[in-house]
């Protein structure tokens, strides 16, 4: 173990004989709470338990509200319930879906006898267990108690209220958010039927998603998750088909209302963006939102993207609210020599703070500097040099004076850099703009913001970085062959742009275009691995809009050919400016469906606080990263490459890599009570980890190269490509019939 390894600050809950010794002299009731997800037995999980009872991929998985039992829905259209105690199937229930499952859950408070589900076929059923008598059948074949038909689109959540027993609410790629009130009726006609009139839509957002913040709403909102506070259980969350997660209270929404009628949709309390990626014109989708078991943080897991954590709190102060103006200001902010003098004397004031945490001393902090300092010279361990900023900046951040604080944001953003990892360019002007608040005529932070403009193809703006630069460094500095070389570098990426576009070769750019079928259909893996490679949409264009999304199957990703792609193929193909008005025909009038620009207000947006890189999210939509245990210390996420990965939630430190699946891993649930996570994907199995005292403390195992893992999966993030098909074919995709042939098990 060498030295950057030994330098670790504890975990922020400390030891398990703290924890003991703390009972004992002062008492501690939440004591179970505290101990259930400890750091020391997060860091020995290891599989117990491989459950088999699926002939298909595993889409779902919860707990029921004391952990006894535990469901689980699958591409078999079957619901099973295990046994927590023996890990045995208990019931495998025929629920009568024609398309996959692709949620579950236990309704609260009806002694754990009422179960939903939700599938692809647009339906949501309810199943009573109560009503079977005598000694209960491991195999069912049963009648649904209610079955909803209403929604249009693929149902991807169910979302329930602890305490009660009523109501469940489901999220569809219809753009409706509906509540379905068991007390009312027990089901309602299909979508489309000339007698629907099922007054149950929460949230009509079928002109709700947004390109970027400053665009209005006027394309439809696929819903891909939604979550319901646990504390306040008058918040909702919801994410969808765009980059923003939105955040409704249910006492302020207006009456529901019948899909028949197209309505605007009503404001949301919160939106939730990193500010990087809410002007990001490219396609973004959520796969995952969820609540902290507290209630006041909130963790968004990204398609393509990482996943982050924000501040939900209504009294948190800390997070940082923007609108699209503040996002191209905070791009761009003036180099040293533009900034009025005035500022200058209002920034330059360095406040000096001595003292630190008992166990966080100075020396502490500068060998963590060394270390990062050496890996940003050396060019080698850059995730670990990352990692010694994370530990001083997020552990022991307010505790350190400002001098120390400027020096570690600058190493992070030099790291950053030589990484280039996606969207690391973005996290280092964060920390660039960091420290020039500190310090506005730091040369460091202006070198490193020259250098990430350089790299986003700002030409422009990275010359006047360096330029300030120059005028910041002392006489005979060695950073001005750094700086020289920035310029140079400048110079020549403009003579390439101008030559380019005098050679009239700027509109034949390829750059992540398909140009044939046969690249949709056919892959190359770098890794050559046959793992899933993705979900991929175009831009928007502003003529015409392509989504499209392609998966495969559990049982296909292991017995295909390599590099062959087969599943699903789902396309979505309209006019742009045809598009609202299809949806008004069909629902309504055209003025309900156009939203007015002149009532349209700029929205604002919560920044992220927390970003957590390693896992890779490209092939599925209902990929989840979930807060473990009742603390919710530590946040895990699975992964294209078939693991799952665990993270300190404070500082972001990847703590545990799980070989989880032999394909994909999408659900994490942890247990209500116990160090226990039941994990699911595209195998047939749920697999249950507990904490093993022979377990690795990192990896699953030995054999498994941490670094050159994550470093694949980041490669895979990057690959972002379009495609452009000929209308006809695309027409053939929109056809009912041709599309059930390439019906998807994880689109």
């Amino acid at each position: 173990m060498d030295e950057a390894e030994k330098l670790r600050w504890p975990f922020s809950d400390g030891s398990v004989t703290d924890l003991l010794g703390a009972r004992s002299l002062h008492g501690s009731p939440d004591i179970k709470k505290r101990v259930q997800f400890h750091s020391s037995l997060v860091q020995k999980l290891a599989l117990e338990k491989e459950m088999e009872g699926h002939t298909g991929c595993v889409n779902a998985v919860a707990w029921n509200s004391n952990g006894s039992l535990l469901i689980s829905g699958s591409d078999d259209t079957r619901i099973n319930i295990w046994s927590y105690n023996n890990r045995e199937l208990l019931h495998n229930i025929d629920t009568g879906h024609s398309a996959n499952i692709f949620c579950t859950k236990f309704v609260p408070e009806t002694c754990d006898d009422v179960v939903v589900s939700g599938a692809g076929d647009a339906e949501v059923r309810v199943f009573n267990m109560s009503r079977l008598s005598g000694r209960r059948p491991r195999e069912i074949s049963m009648e649904p108690a209610a079955v909803y038909q209403c929604h249009s689109r693929r149902v991807k959540k169910l979302a329930v209220e602890i305490g009660n027993p009523n109501v469940v609410w489901s999220a569809s790629e219809d753009g409706t958010l509906r509540q379905h009130d068991f007390r009312e009726c027990s089901s309602c006609p299909p979508a489309g039927s000339a007698n629907q009139e099922c007054r149950n839509v929460l949230l009509d957002l079928r002109c709700g998603a947004k390109k970027s913040l400053a665009d209005l709403p006027k394309h439809p909102l696929a819903l891909k998750s939604c979550d319901i506070s646990s504390v306040r259980p008058h918040e909702i969350l919801i994410g969808g088909s765009d980059a923003f997660a939105r955040l409704y209270d249910r006492r302020m929404l207006p009456p529901l209302s019948s899909c028949q009628t197209k309505t605007k949709p009503p404001p949301c309390v919160k939106m939730f963006c990193p500010l990087h990626l809410a002007d990001n014109k490219t396609y973004l989708h959520l796969t995952h939102v969820a609540f902290s078991p507290n209630g006041k943080e909130i963790l968004l897991s990204y398609s393509g993207e990482h996943v982050y954590l924000f501040d939900a709190d209504p009294d948190s102060t800390s997070s940082v609210r923007y609108t699209a103006d503040y996002v191209r200001e905070q791009s761009f902010l003036p180099p040293f020599h533009k900034v009025p003098a005035k500022e200058h004397s209002k920034q330059r004031k360095i406040s000096v703070n001595t003292t630190s945490r008992k166990f966080f001393g100075v020396d502490m902090c500068r060998k963590f500097m060394q270390v990062a300092a050496r890996a940003l010279e050396m060019g080698k361990n850059l995730m670990r040099g990352i990692d010694a900023c994370n530990e001083v900046l997020e552990s022991v951040g307010p505790d350190i004076d400002d001098h120390m604080t400027h020096d570690f944001l600058c190493t992070r953003a030099g790291l950053y850099l030589k990484r280039k990892w996606k969207n690391d360019v973005y996290m280092a002007i964060r920390d660039c703009n960091r420290a020039r608040n500190i310090d506005p005529t730091s040369y460091q932070a202006h070198l490193y913001m020259s250098e990430a403009l350089l790299q986003l193809g700002r030409l422009r703006e990275a010359f006047e970085y360096a330029e300030a630069v120059n005028s910041l460094l002392p006489p005979h500095s060695e950073l001005r062959k750094q700086v020289d070389d920035i310029i140079k570098r400048v110079a020549s990426a403009e003579l390439e742009k101008n030559r380019t576009d005098q050679n009239g070769n700027a509109k034949a750019d390829t750059h992540g275009k398909l140009r044939s079928l046969s690249d949709v259909l056919f892959r190359s893996d770098v890794s050559g691995s046959s793992s899933q490679e993705g979900r991929e949409d175009s831009d928007y264009d502003d003529e015409m809009e392509l989504d499209y999304e392609t998966s495969v199957s559990g049982d296909e990703s292991r017995d295909n050919d390599q590099g062959v792609l087969r599943g699903s193929l789902s396309f979505r193909f309209h006019q742009r400016e045809d598009q609202i008005n299809e949806h008004a025909r069909e629902n309504g009038s055209t003025e309900s469906a156009h939203i007015e620009d002149s009532a349209f207000q700029p929205d604002v947006a919560i920044d992220m606080k927390q970003r957590y890189v390693a896992h890779c999210n490209v092939g599925t939509d209902i990929k989840q990263a979930s807060f473990l245990g009742d603390q919710g210390e530590f946040i895990a996420s699975g992964s294209d490459d078939g693991r799952w990965f665990i993270w300190e939630k404070k500082t972001g430190r990847l703590i545990k890599m799980l070989a989880g699946d032999g394909a994909v891993v999408n659900c994490i649930q942890s247990h209500p009570f116990d160090c226990t996570v039941a994990t699911s994907g595209i195998d047939n199995t749920i697999k249950l980890w507990t904490p093993d005292a022979n377990a690795t403390s990192m990896v699953a195992g030995p054999e498994l190269d941490v670094l050159s893992a994550i470093e694949n999966n980041q490669r895979k993030l990057c690959r972002n490509r379009q495609i452009l098909l000929p209308f006809e074919f695309l027409e053939r995709f929109r056809m009912h019939e041709f599309a059930e042939r390439f019906e998807c098990a994880q689109s």
